[in-house]
């Protein structure tokens, strides 16, 4: 592999905007609002020292360490360190978990994108709160519609991905996220000209530890694994492309903040317009589809600004895409030995067919089944997010932890990481090979009734 990052503020704007996904959209928000405001966000931000940023460095060391895909940088290390083959395995389920994502995210950005141009033609202007869940009810109802945004999603996706790093990763990166981050700028200034800015700032600074119960810990540490992409091999994969002299734990420190950056803003944004609105609080679909066009419709220029809105969140998506499909094409390429066309063809064909199967799950093929006696009723695409969310994403995190903090050699991985003063790596390494472990093990046990 020869392609690199041209520069790291490259690849600080393209892991950053891979980090920024739907979750920052419709869950943050909720679960600073349930847990107790400033009260989650300061266990959150704990949360990120201890789990989310030395997993991360660990994740964009093995990467440029391996300089390959998931699967094949953990069989090259194993190998190197003589170490069992089966550590392959932890970037093969890296491997299968970002396909299986990129096939169903891929469907919801459809669905985004279809409510953006809505948005845009006024469709949502003065519906109901019924009118609005009519309108989303009829898209998921709709199977040939949502064929049609997924397909122009997963081309959209795969035509950038099949550029490469230079013309492709860091084109997306040096355009889309600026653009990103101007929309969600102007939405904040939006926000801050509503007369429930105050509120809004109370809701998510202001802390209430009576409201922060043991599940918002728990929902704290489990969402400061998940929103940094962690345990998917995507950040992995982005490692691999980095220059030998770049200093990463500065670098991850910088994806972290952008991170956490864009998922405050948002929430500001979100309660700023759900109160000046006088809309309730949801979370997941409902708040991006239903919720929130219909508080925009309240306000002031709420037309446009709820089309700016979800026009941030086709970006988001768009990025957060490229990054799952970059692992799967790269081991494709190297499995099959084919040009990045034709691993992109082919990663965009087979994620396009499992999001098919998402949106069948939807309408013909829903069926129920129990799951960790969570009852589930949309099929294999609660099949799919089950073995993503709940398996494959906390088991690969906890195994990268083990591998970096007990297989590797100290030596090796104290050179990489060039930590400084010196007293932080031991706090790292002991970090990995206990801490993560065992708080991932604790969030692995309990995923079942987060996620109900």
């Amino acid at each position: 592999m020869h392609e690199r990052w041209s520069s790291p503020g490259m690849f600080v704007l393209a892991a950053g905007g891979a980090a920024i996904g739907f979750n920052n959209f419709w869950q943050f928000p909720q679960l600073v609002a349930q847990y107790g405001g400033g009260a989650f966000l300061i266990v959150y931000l704990l949360c990120l020292l201890i789990i989310g940023l030395p997993l991360l460095m660990a994740e964009y060391m093995l990467g440029r360490s391996g300089r390959a895909s998931p699967a094949t940088t953990f069989r090259f290390l194993a190998r190197r360190v003589h170490g069992s083959r089966l550590w392959s395995v932890v970037g093969a389920m890296g491997v299968l978990s970002v396909f299986l994502i990129l096939s169903y995210l891929s469907v919801i950005a459809g669905w985004v994108i279809a409510y953006t141009l809505r948005a845009a033609s006024g469709v949502f202007v003065g519906l109901t709160a019924d009118g609005m869940g009519a309108q989303f009810a009829q898209l998921v109802k709709d199977p040939e519609k949502q064929l049609f945004w997924h397909t122009l999603f997963m081309t959209m996706t795969m035509v950038m991905v099949s550029r490469g790093v230079r013309h492709g990763l860091e084109a997306l990166a040096r355009y889309v996220m600026p653009l990103l981050l101007i929309l969600l700028l102007v939405l904040t200034v939006y926000a801050a000209n509503t007369d429930a800015l105050a509120h809004a700032v109370s809701m998510l600074f202001l802390p209430d530890f009576t409201r922060l119960t043991g599940a918002g810990v728990l929902a704290a540490i489990s969402y400061a694994f998940f929103s940094l992409g962690l345990g998917a091999g995507a950040m992995l994969m982005y490692g691999a492309y980095l220059n030998v002299e770049a200093r990463i734990p500065r670098l991850s420190l910088y994806v972290v903040g952008i991170d956490t950056f864009t998922a405050l803003a948002i929430s500001l944004v979100v309660f700023s317009v759900l109160s000046a609105g006088n809309v309730e609080l949801s979370s997941g679909p409902s708040l991006v589809f239903q919720s929130l066009p219909l508080a925009f419709d309240h306000l002031p220029f709420g037309r446009v600004f709820v089309t700016l809105f979800l026009a941030l969140l086709v970006l988001a998506a768009w990025i957060s895409a490229i990054s799952f499909a970059e692992p799967v094409m790269v081991w494709l390429s190297e499995r099959f030995s084919m040009s990045l066309r034709n691993s992109a063809f082919l990663c965009g064909v087979g994620a396009w067919a499992f999001g098919v199967v998402t949106i069948l799950s939807f309408n013909n093929w829903a069926f129920s089944f129990k799951v960790f006696g969570i009852v589930k009723k949309m099929g294999f695409f609660d099949v799919m997010q089950v073995v993503t969310a709940q398996v494959l994403l906390p088991v690969s995190g906890i195994l990268i932890a083990l591998f970096a903090g007990w297989v590797l050699k100290p030596e090796t991985t104290r050179e990489v990481l060039h930590l400084r003063p010196s007293w932080l790596y031991p706090a790292w390494l002991w970090t990995m090979r206990l801490v993560i472990p065992a708080l991932l093990l604790i969030v692995l046990f309990n995923l079942p009734v987060l996620f109900a």
